[in-house]
């Protein structure tokens, strides 16, 4: 069997389309779905089969793209390798990482990889629900996501993950509010509280609807909104309050103030998503090492 054509099998099972693959590896729809259908004869049996007005893996096509992912790391240890023989890491890489992430993160590791003659890391800042992370990967040499913890989705596509540090998750409130007076906060003392929410399936969401848990009622939702400066705008003017990171909340004289949560499971769990294969190559490890080593300096200095 043909390496590029088990690497378009595994492409169609990470992004669920004909169409979505041709986009990915710049070929047209109709080439895709030729090179397939030539693997396909080569396997000996089916390996996608038409569902509505789209395709899909079968099981053999199913297996047959967890063997290329296989391959594809073999190859790319194999080439890793050879680098590591010959010279320094080189190359781009491309990462994606949460706003607030990139807030702590990317200062320092832009120091770190700007040392690195011959490596090119190019970057956006994105936030995902957490449902969608892992696709990110298809795009991305490296995904930084944060999260409650690691799920179980990320280990059972047979994505690498590289836990980076621990983030607590405070609540913000208006700094005159009668609840800043306690060290600490605890479901209970929020229950009538008006909230500032994030959307639906965003990490700190999960933190509110455990909050909702443990009083046995819904939380008085006023906004969700993304964005944590005005997040933090929006609690400061007394319109409700809100879950924020510790590390990177601006609660110094401007209107703000944050107290710890007590009582349920309050932080986030930063880490680095990346395809095993792309995990092997020596410029992507540079990389993941400089974040490693960022973060481990960023949570030091910030929890003396």
């Amino acid at each position: 069997m043909e390496i590029r054509r088990l690497e378009l099998l595994r492409e169609l099972a990470d992004r669920g389309s004909i169409t979505a693959v041709a986009k990915a590896t710049m070929r047209t729809p109709s080439a895709v779905s030729q090179q397939l259908k030539i693997l396909e004869r080569e396997a000996g049996i089916p390996l996608t089969e038409r569902v509505g007005r789209g395709i899909v893996l079968t099981s053999a096509g199913r297996a047959l793209a967890h063997t290329a992912a296989d391959v594809a790391t073999a190859i790319e240890k194999a080439e890793a390798l050879w680098n590591d023989f010959r010279e320094s890491p080189r190359g781009e890489v491309t990462m994606t990482i949460f706003p607030t992430g990139g807030e702590m993160l990317l200062p320092g590791l832009f120091h770190s990889i700007n040392r690195l003659a011959g490596l090119k890391l190019y970057c956006n800042d994105q936030d995902s629900v957490l449902e969608d992370v892992a696709n990110l990967t298809a795009d991305y040499d490296v995904v930084v996501s944060d999260s409650p913890h690691v799920l179980p989705a990320w280990t059972e596509r047979g994505l690498a993950v590289v836990p980076l540090m621990k983030e607590s998750l405070d609540v913000a409130l208006p700094e005159d509010h009668p609840l800043g007076r306690k060290p600490a906060l605890t479901p209970a003392d929020l229950i009538d509280e008006t909230w500032i929410g994030v959307p639906a399936g965003l990490p700190f969401d999960r933190i509110l609807r455990r909050i909702e848990a443990a009083n046995g009622a819904p939380a008085n939702v006023a906004q969700r909104l993304t964005d944590n400066s005005i997040v933090e705008a929006v609690v400061a003017a007394g319109h409700g309050i809100a879950i924020l990171p510790r590390f990177t909340t601006r609660d110094r004289e401007n209107g703000l103030i944050t107290r710890p949560l007590k009582g349920v499971p309050s932080s986030r769990l930063i880490s680095a998503l990346l395809r095993p294969d792309r995990a092997e190559r020596p410029s992507v490890r540079a990389v993941v090492k400089a974040l490693v080593d960022e973060a481990t300096r960023f949570e030091r200095e910030h929890t003396a």
